[in-house]
């Protein structure tokens, strides 16, 4: 560590954290709450490099030097003029070199208490890894099971809007777990980003109380959920939801309604089950979508495809785990939703007692 260095354990001590990598590095990851102040952009960055690798590092550093010296200054004028003098900000880039260095010396000139950050980005992706595979280990966790259309994930919320702890890991993922569960026109994080918004939620969390989570695979669309969170998981108290397939059909057609809308894009996505499905198979359910016989394609996708699926899962992570109960129902409206929650909850009180 060089010396006077604030770490990532500094973070709280500075006003703001400024990021001046270019806006691609910044939308895949930041630190949160850091605003992005590029000194380079993309298009500049990769012309720097280019320089650098196919010229000469002389004149790579020329160029960057006054592409850097430009862009600090308008992030003067346009963002920071009215900061008073006892500001003091944290700037970092990737590795804490040269592009944050620039920046930090001169708000230092200008009499501002600027830090640079010790190893920069990299060093709080260090942190996040280090973070997720310690922190999960501080949590109690009720996991909330049951086949696909259960309504586990609007449980789980409403488990949270009765007071009770939650990690939502599809919202964290954008994601609703299947092959179909992506929104469309909602792309997902990054991995990464993923992974800081993960970190600070389970940093929110008081290890004192149960967290409930939704049993989830290790994928959430593109996502992979860390491994020490999985496994943690996967020793958690399991709640089953036991819906039957009529009020899960009902669900379905209610919870992935905007798919209604755009048979083109779910036949697409229905695709990605060739290696499971014969030919046949899907172009029975296609023909179902260009028909509009919503009731029986969704029948159908969870008597032939999910629930085998979701057997098999169970039948692998959760054999012979003690289980506070299995809570059965034919209702997944609203209000049936929030009866499942209150009793879900009734139940793991009870057992405190």
């Amino acid at each position: 560590m060089k010396p006077n260095r604030p770490t990532v354990a500094d973070l709280a001590k500075y006003d703001e954290i400024i990021d001046v990598r270019t806006p691609a590095e910044f939308a895949e990851d930041h630190i949160p709450g850091a605003i992005n102040c590029p000194v380079l952009d993309n298009e500049q960055r990769i012309q720097v490099g280019t320089l650098y690798k196919q010229v000469s590092p002389f004149e790579a550093k020329k160029i960057g030097a006054a592409l850097v010296s430009e862009n600090i200054a308008r992030h003067l004028k346009s963002t920071f003029l009215d900061r008073p003098k006892s500001w003091k900000p944290l700037i970092y880039c990737w590795r804490g070199g040269d592009r944050s260095g620039s920046m930090t010396t001169i708000f230092k000139a200008i009499g501002w208490q600027a830090g640079q950050l010790d190893g920069g980005y990299k060093a709080w992706r260090s942190h996040v890894i280090a973070q997720l595979e310690a922190l999960p280990q501080h949590y109690r966790f009720i996991v909330i099971g049951g086949a696909t259309g259960s309504a586990k994930t609007r449980i789980l919320q409403a488990i949270g809007a009765l007071g009770e702890q939650v990690l939502d890991l599809e919202n964290l993922a954008n994601h609703k777990g299947s092959v179909l569960g992506i929104l469309p026109d909602s792309p997902q994080p990054s991995q990464k980003g993923f992974e800081t918004d993960l970190m600070q939620a389970l940093a929110a969390l008081d290890p004192a109380r149960p967290v409930y989570v939704e049993a989830e695979s290790r994928k959430i669309g593109n996502l992979h959920v860390p491994e020490a969170m999985i496994a943690r998981i996967r020793s958690g108290e399991f709640v089953a939801v036991d819906a039957t397939l009529d009020a899960r059909v009902a669900f379905l057609l209610k919870d992935y309604d905007y798919f209604l809308t755009r048979p083109e894009f779910l036949c697409g996505r229905l695709d990605a089950l060739r290696a499971l499905q014969s030919r046949e198979t899907l172009d029975r359910w296609q023909q179902q979508i260009r028909d509009s016989d919503w009731p029986t394609l969704v029948h159908e996708l969870l008597e032939q495809h999910y629930d085998p699926l979701y057997q098999r899962s169970q039948d692998r992570n959760y054999t012979g785990r003690q289980t506070p109960g299995s809570f059965s129902t034919d209702d997944l409206s609203e209000d049936g939703i929030k009866r499942l929650a209150a009793a879900v909850v009734q139940s793991r009180t009870a057992q405190i007692a």
